[in-house]
């Protein structure tokens, strides 16, 4: 099918590749491709893989039959973009080394993915999303010496069917932890409560693959306001069953992102761009952050007080 706005290889190459190392939702919600728009995924049972039957088999009997059921759900994706104009002024008069399309590619797609970023905390870091959560009390929060935030976090895994694999943090809560005495006292091998301890160490501390922390801000001010900068990930830590090779078919994870296609980009001639026109430069994605197991994750909510 014709489209209006044609896709250039070259900006989409450059929307593709380009990365942000401060931006953790492709980490804990990994992409999954899916063949069209609309797609169905498969919401396991966990209590099936945990109902034991007789497996007493008699001399001349048929051995017991069991059923793995699994419900069907059905979503789409949603697609996110946005368009950036540029003058053709800017293309004409562009210094050696400087391409203000590729430029434009870069910043609007810094912007696609903080969005995505949002999505992706909101998603992992709301209650609604587990069977398994606790919110703290003032005197159990993280940032008290006395409490004991190993013991608390390591208790909870053991309630768990399956062992979270990984850990999201916001960055206040990850500092907090990583300089708790009790913690610190651990990595020194009781030597010292002071310092700041490797997120390495803590993960392997708390038997996980990896823990990743939340470093985005985003402006919560209207356009023409002053700039109010907010953390994208809160106070909260969540721990999750992270799959990679789990996708719409089957595997159990906690969840992930499903992709229709790659991100794409191009750009269109414009005659109401200034006195000469210019080129609308746009940057899209089509894309849908799942939860397919609420039993695979553990979620702490007000871990350490809001205005620490």
């Amino acid at each position: 099918m014709q489209r209006p706005f044609p896709v250039e290889p070259q900006l989409t190459a450059i929307a593709i590749a380009y990365r942000n190392n401060k931006l953790i939702a492709d980490e804990v919600l990994p992409r999954v491709p899916v063949s069209s728009t609309s797609f169905k995924w498969l919401e396991f049972d966990f209590s099936e893989r945990f109902t034991l039957p007789d497996t007493k088999v008699g001399r001349s009997s048929k051995p017991n039959q069991v059923e793995f059921s699994a419900k069907e759900q059905e979503s789409s994706v949603t697609d996110y973009g946005l368009d950036s104009p540029v003058p053709q002024d800017d293309i004409d008069t562009a210094i050696t080394g400087y391409n203000p399309l590729g430029h434009a590619v870069e910043a609007t797609t810094d912007l696609i993915l903080l969005d995505r970023e949002v999505r992706a905390a909101n998603l992992l870091f709301n209650g609604a999303n587990y069977n398994n959560k606790q919110t703290l009390t003032s005197a159990e929060q993280w940032n008290d010496p006395n409490n004991n935030p190993v013991e608390s976090i390591t208790d909870a895994f053991d309630s768990m069917i399956q062992r979270p694999t990984i850990g999201t943090l916001g960055r206040r809560v990850a500092t907090v932890l990583r300089r708790h005495p009790k913690i610190v006292a651990a990595y020194h091998g009781n030597a010292g409560e002071s310092g700041l301890v490797p997120l390495e160490f803590l993960a392997d501390l708390l038997e996980l693959d990896a823990i990743y922390v939340g470093d985005a801000f985003l402006n919560s001010a209207k356009p023409g306001k002053s700039p109010v900068l907010l953390r994208a990930w809160g106070n909260k830590a969540s721990f999750t069953v992270r799959n990679k090779l789990a996708n719409t078919k089957g595997g159990i994870t906690f969840g992930y992102t499903a992709q229709f296609k790659d991100r794409v980009s191009g750009s269109i001639a414009d005659p109401d761009i200034g006195l000469r026109g210019g080129q609308r430069v746009r940057v899209g994605e089509s894309v849908k952050e799942i939860v397919v197991a609420k039993d695979a994750g553990y979620l702490f909510e007000n871990v350490i007080p809001a205005n620490l």
